[in-house]
């Protein structure tokens, strides 16, 4: 796929990657871009339409799916994360509410639009999907079930004529990472390389220098060949 002439939706689209997409998406030749987050924002090019839209609100999500009537590129990209051991519950399951659910339940909604365009998802995960960081580890965990939702989605949507993206993301300078003193991807050079990676086809996008460290060894891994093989139960189905 190509952005050129396509409408986007992009979630947590205020600040850091979510804002980089949509300038990206705009400069790619986007012709609408729904610029999802939970406080409306304002945006100088009339192609973006603001939404409001918090992700955990299953109502919210229902009554903005009914306003966008078609849809070629869904990104899935609100997220949040907290320092924390593993310690209290209620911390694990507002990252589960947010990283994995809120996904799902949007891609859910817009599932028709999607199918009527033959359109393509992308969940922006993390590399921490594959590795934890024992000083976020609920994100960590969150982020590897959306990576494996993002994986299911794949195989079975595909009958469908949708294509299902994950960028497992690598340190980028957000908000998110603010504290971390380590090298740090621009949010402008990680937007550009998720959208580089649709227009490959990439399955799985690696968008900066750290993660694509991991890009060759992960395409030819046998964890990814055993996706490919249990995905080919479905399309037998």
């Amino acid at each position: 796929m190509t952005i050129e002439a396509k409408t986007v939706l992009i979630t947590g689209a205020n600040r850091g990657i979510g804002q980089a997409l949509v300038d990206e998406a705009l400069r790619r030749g986007a012709t609408r871009v729904y610029a999802a987050s939970r406080q409306a924002i304002t945006h100088r090019d009339e192609r973006v339409s603001a939404v409001v839209l918090d992700v955990t609100d299953t109502d919210q999500i229902r009554s903005v799916a009914g306003q966008v009537q078609s849809l070629d590129l869904l990104v899935n990209n609100a997220g949040i994360a907290m320092y924390d051991n593993l310690s209290d519950r209620a911390v694990l399951e507002q990252h589960l509410a947010v990283n994995l659910f809120g996904p799902y339940e949007v891609i859910q909604a817009f599932l028709p639009q999607l199918t009527e365009s033959r359109g393509a998802i992308v969940n922006n995960t993390s590399m921490m999907a594959m590795a934890p960081l024992p000083m976020t580890p609920a994100y960590a965990v969150s982020k590897a079930a959306a990576f494996n939702l993002t994986q299911s989605l794949r195989a079975i949507l595909a009958g469908r004529g949708i294509s299902v993206h994950a960028v497992l993301t690598g340190p980028t300078d957000t908000d998110m990472t603010r504290g971390f003193e380590i090298p740090k991807a621009t949010p402008q050079s990680v937007a550009q390389s998720i959208f580089d990676g649709i227009d490959a086809g990439e399955e799985d996008i690696f968008p900066d220098a750290t993660s694509r460290a991991l890009a060759d060894s992960w395409r030819s891994s046998v964890a990814k060949g055993l996706e490919h093989e249990y995905a080919a139960f479905v399309q037998a189905a």
